[in-house]
């Protein structure tokens, strides 16, 4: 047995031996680029006080990993359909190491965000990079198992990033967050070189660069509104983001359909399979990177659990996750994509609606149902959308692909933290001013409405004044855990609504078994001939 896999997998008389291996490398490729988000997310305290972040730094410190992420992933993954797609997984994990060591080392707020910014990078190229190697190495009767576990290893990040973080964050300052990724990145590259074999698109022609542009101005214009608009108010800029988004969309669209080759063709949408699974992951993610935003926030501020424990209570939802990528293998081939993916959104609908009922009083039992449902309804449901996604592309577009289910993934996330991370805002704001409004000075108030964190060092720093201090602190902690679970209550109600929605449009727009006919075992979408390359 060589060392190196070398033999292309379609040149083969069977399939590749050691594709389950080569399953392994790509999944420890995802789990780093998941978990870049979900460990930051407890990290964020300790670099909020060691770096005196505002709350525009501190979103800015999370998104600028979100916004060349979303932007570059369609046109890198068409770069490694025609040159290497392993190659280009390689890549972004050097890239992704190199600037998860940077992140390490800074200690001001410009170079963190450039750090976050590289990664962001590097995984644009690691994630569609994943899936077009998954696809193009299974035949397609595994196909379906391979992106169950896949999409598995996406819940499992949600919790092991905090987990990870959180130990690590017991006798480490947090620097030591960002080299959770390296030790990982090197062994997903040590065995990207010698269990996974190369590929590559055949015949692909030459990418349209024209097409790649208008893609990564529309999406960075939109992910750059979402982020700023919400939070920070819809001031010129992200007006004018959200305009040129707008006009970007709309010439991307015009010149897709008049190439003999586009990027992406946006025909696709008219296909039922396709754009129901598409949004179905737009919203699931939308309602899952939203709950768990605020929920940690509550575990760690509210109920005043560390990072590590905080991360240990994510853990049900992983297993959850397992748990639901076991049920839709048994039943997808069976019921149809469906079958699976409308109930899960609902399932993923009642475990936010599930947070409505969170107030000062809630302890971590009131948030585990919730918990499990929506890990549940990850594992349910977005493997068969994923495979669905996968499945309307021919093999010569596999990184396109991709990058198609991964931004539709990465916009869902970024709405979700963006919009329901707003709303959450607001309602603490508001509902801090009516308890707390005339018993502190406009500027402890001010100070106080910022954030839960704001509010409770506010207190703290009460709690050591003369006459009455220690009384007031107290007063003031309540407010703001009653604020904020207010908060918790109130945004879960409108993402819980929204969620609905996206549940109703997806069981509108996907077909039925009979409608798509598919057959046992294969998804909605058309299978296409093999036509991968090695590289």
């Amino acid at each position: 047995m060589p060392l190196v896999a070398r033999t292309p997998v379609e040149r083969m008389p069977e399939p590749y031996r050691r594709r389950w291996w080569a399953l392994l490398v790509l999944c420890l490729s995802l789990l780093i680029v998941v978990m870049a988000n979900t460990s930051l997310i407890v990290a964020a305290p300790a670099m909020t006080e060691d770096l005196r972040l505002s709350s525009s730094d501190l979103q800015w410190v999370i998104d600028g990993y979100t916004v060349p992420y979303a932007a570059l992933m369609l046109v890198l993954g068409a770069i490694g359909d025609k040159y290497s797609r392993r190659g280009a997984l390689v890549l972004g994990l050097l890239v992704f190491a190199g600037g998860s060591v940077m992140g390490s080392l800074v200690d001001e707020t410009a170079p963190v965000i450039t750090a976050r910014a590289v990664m962001g990078v590097g995984a644009a190229v690691v994630m569609p990079a994943t899936l077009s190697l998954l696809v193009a190495t299974f035949p397609k009767r595994e196909r379906a198992r391979a992106i169950t576990a896949w999409t598995a290893t996406s819940g499992l990040a949600i919790a092991v990033g905090p987990l990870l973080a959180g130990w690590l964050l017991e006798d480490h300052a947090w620097g030591s967050t960002f080299l959770i990724n390296v030790p990982v990145a090197v062994a997903a590259v040590v065995g990207a070189f010698v269990l996974v074999p190369p590929s590559r698109a055949e015949g692909m022609g030459r990418i349209d660069y024209v097409g790649g542009l208008l893609s990564i101005v529309s999406v960075g214009s939109l992910v750059y509104a979402i982020i700023e608009g919400p939070h920070f108010g819809w001031g010129s800029g992200p007006v004018a983001a959200a305009v040129v988004a707008g006009a970007g969309f709309t010439a991307f669209t015009l010149w897709e359909l008049r190439h003999p080759q586009p990027m992406l063709d946006v025909r696709k949408f008219a296909l039922r399979p396709f754009s129901g699974s598409m949004i179905a992951v737009l919203f699931f993610f939308f309602g899952a990177f939203g709950s768990i935003y605020y929920a940690t926030q509550y575990l760690q501020f509210v109920l005043g659990h560390d990072a590590l424990e905080t991360g240990v209570r994510l853990l049900p939802l992983a297993g959850a996750v397992f748990a639901g990528a076991a049920v839709t293998g048994r039943l997808t081939p069976k019921l149809g994509v469906k079958a699976t993916i409308v109930p899960g959104m609902v399932t993923g609908t009642v475990s936010v609606f599930l947070l409505t009922q969170i107030d000062k009083g809630s302890s971590y039992a009131d948030f585990v149902p919730s918990l499990l449902l929506l890990g549940f309804a990850i594992g349910l449901s977005v493997s068969p959308a994923t495979d669905t996604i996968m499945g309307s592309f021919p093999e010569s577009e596999l990184g396109v692909g991709g990058g198609a289910n991964d931004t539709s993934l990465e916009l869902g996330g970024s709405l979700g933290i963006a919009v329901l991370g707003s709303l959450l805002s607001t309602a603490y704001q508001d509902e801090l001013t009516g308890l707390a409004g005339g018993r502190l000075p406009q500027g402890a108030l001010d100070a106080a409405k910022e954030s839960v964190g704001g509010g409770l060092a506010v207190a703290e720093r009460i709690a050591g004044a003369p006459n009455g201090g220690p009384q007031q602190a107290r007063a003031l902690v309540d407010a703001v855990h009653e604020s904020f679970a207010h908060g918790v209550a109130h945004t879960s109600l409108v993402g819980g609504v929204i969620m609905a929605a996206g549940a109703l449009i997806v069981l509108l727009v996907l077909p039925g078994r009979r409608a798509a006919g598919a057959r046992p075992g294969e998804t909605a979408a058309e299978p296409h001939k093999e036509d991968a390359k090695a590289g």
